[in-house]
């Protein structure tokens, strides 16, 4: 069948569209909603037998939908109604959710129904961007299927939506404003995360930290010692500790990410909490056991732990983004945990529909006074914590990669020896979209991997590959279970295998072996210095448009046009292409 795509960006749940409905044998190509009209023309030039929208904010024209069977994918369980559907849902505490495909027609989300999936969801409240990055793109993918079934079956006719069917249990809900989520910093500290979460990615709750109007973002809850409501206690690994309640307790919010309210000079970018208040936070103290005595777990985006001989580091980075810092902090979290007497590390990522990584942290390198130096400052300290990893010849490293990953991502990964990942994780093994010719080592390790002539092909074409086609190649050696319990017990299982195996002290050796065999064909810091060399040329003389590309990205640009790579209906443009901005959240390279 022949099947477009309609969307306001190749997003997550795009791309896993794309690539699920290619696997099963379709014909599908991409259009973003740039305008009414490029929409008009996609449709002409592509001649689809069936639409599908998986995520579009835009009306589509109406020509197009009275003429072709267009069918809208919607955040919500039937008749629910509204642009602020999974705002709602995580705000109210909704027990369960779900996502529809109806059909479209003038009045938006009022469409015949085509099918629909139901969920719980659970009682600790889910970051917005969590929710739709999980379970939703998990339910949306299963009824884009079912959609394409039902537009072959020449008898099936769609349910109209009828409110007083008892399947039909959702309404029309007004947009979310920003009074609504508005919060007092006397309010219990779970409500404060509930209202954040709700808002979490975009656009942020407005609120005011040391006397800064802000959105705030990423927000966990936290134990602080007593004082006034709304002045912050300690800092954190670029996240700062916010005393919540009315009590005399210890309430607080750990709130990981900041965006300055725009005061009239151009847009501001969502950054660590820290790097927003900077020198309002004199003589705020870093976090100690004292400070947060009450919790066993404080704000932190790593961690390790030991199960009996195997060794689990969990990183989870916000939108997977790594700036320099943070960068340092895994590399020294490595050196540790690969100077156990584990038998096996699991480095594993993403849990939570989160991000693994996407590389080096854009928006951090953008704010920077000298975003080329960032930028450099950057790529050297993910190449050093990469180093950590292709130079652990005392274990066996797992990479379990539970959310998706990109560019320097996908390469940190791929210095481990067994590359696990969840069924649904999507990757995007490129660099020069972003206008860079990228680092961490992946001019050694994607070849190893898949040889030369596939890592040309994966890096060339700047298109996303799934879980299966990258077990294919040979970039992964397993997809397991896609339910996150499920892939975190089919990790574990994994992992001990390895470890208490016959094998596994041949393994180890015939891993040290090989690592010095390449290692006398051409050592590691000759791959690190060509590629450094190439990144040199993109940070200092932009010779590809990366400072365009992320600043397009970081401030959320809407695309001119839609790139040729999806846009296969339209004609390759014999100009040069300028960079695209990838499609993760916050952070690529």
């Amino acid at each position: 069948m022949k099947i477009l795509l309609l969307a306001s960006a190749f997003n997550g749940l795009t791309q896993r569209a794309w690539l699920e409905l290619r696997r099963a044998g379709h014909d599908v190509t991409v259009e973003l909603s740039v305008s009414p009209q490029a929409m008009r023309e996609a449709v002409e030039l592509a001649d689809p037998d069936l639409i599908i929208c998986p995520f579009l904010k835009d009306r589509v024209p109406a020509e197009i939908w009275q003429r072709r069977r267009t069918i809208i994918v919607h955040p919500g369980p039937p008749g629910d109604r509204g642009p602020s559907s999974l705002d709602w849902a995580v705000a109210e505490a909704a027990p369960c959710w779900g996502v529809t495909a109806l059909q479209a027609v003038e009045e938006m989300d009022a469409g015949d129904i085509w099918a629909s999936r139901t969920f719980p969801l659970p009682a600790e409240p889910l970051a917005k961007s969590a929710l739709y990055n999980g379970l939703v793109a998990d339910a949306a993918v299963e009824l884009i299927h079912e959609v394409v079934r039902k537009a072959a079956d020449p008898a099936f006719v769609p349910t109209p939506l009828d409110y007083a069917r008892d399947d039909v249990w959702g309404r029309l809900r007004p947009p979310l404003r920003q009074p609504d989520r508005a919060f007092d910093w006397a309010d219990e500290s779970e409500s404060i995360v509930r209202r954040v979460r709700a808002a979490d990615g975009s656009p942020g709750v407005r609120t005011v930290v040391c006397g800064l109007p802000v959105h705030a973002y990423d927000a966990h809850p936290g134990n602080a010692p007593a004082g006034k409501p709304g002045t912050v206690a300690a800092r954190r690994h670029g996240a700062v500790l916010v005393r919540a309640g009315s009590g005399s307790g210890s309430g607080g919010v750990w709130l990981g990410h900041l965006r300055a309210v725009p005061s009239g000079d151009g847009p501001t970018v969502k950054l660590p909490a820290t790097m927003v208040l900077a020198d309002r936070l004199a003589g705020v103290p870093e976090w100690t056991a004292a400070v947060d005595a009450g919790t066993d777990l404080p704000y932190r985006e790593i961690g390790y732990r030991r199960d009996g001989r195997v060794g689990v580091l969990d990183v989870d980075f916000y939108n997977g983004a790594m700036s320099t810092a943070q960068c340092r902090r895994l590399e020294a979290a490595l050196r540790h945990a690969t100077r156990q007497d584990t038998r096996v590390l699991v480095l594993r990522g993403g849990r939570s529909a989160g991000a693994f990584s996407n590389g080096i942290h854009l928006n951090v390198i953008d704010a920077a006074p000298y975003p080329a130096v960032e930028g450099w400052r950057n790529i050297v300290a993910i190449d050093d914590a990469c180093r950590q990893l292709l130079t652990a010849t005392r274990q066996i490293v797992v990479a379990a990669v539970a959310g998706s990953a990109g560019a320097g991502g996908v390469m940190l990964a791929l210095g481990a020896d067994h590359v696990l990942l969840r069924e649904g994780a999507v990757l995007n093994p490129h660099y020069q979209s972003m206008g860079l010719f990228g680092s961490e080592y992946w001019t050694y390790t994607l070849p190893r991997r898949v040889g030369r002539y596939q890592a040309e092909r994966l890096t060339g074409d700047c298109l996303p590959i799934g879980a299966a086609e990258a077990v294919s190649h040979g970039l992964a050696d397993a997809a397991l279970p896609r339910d996150p319990a499920a892939f975190d017990a089919a990790v574990a299982e994994y992992a001990h295998r390895l470890a208490g195996g016959d094998g596994h002290a041949a393994a180890v050796d015939a891993k040290r072996r090989r690592r010095e065999s390449d290692e006398r064909r051409k050592p590691l810091e000759a791959y690190r210095t060509e590629e450094l060399a190439e990144m040199s040329r993109d940070l200092f003389a932009d010779r590809n448009g990366f400072t365009a590309a992320r600043r397009a990205f970081v401030t959320k640009q809407r695309p001119a046009s839609t790139p040729h790579r999806i846009a296969r209906h339209r004609p390759p443009d014999p100009r040069p292409a300028a960079p695209a901005a990838p499609a993760a959240e916050a952070a690529v390279a």
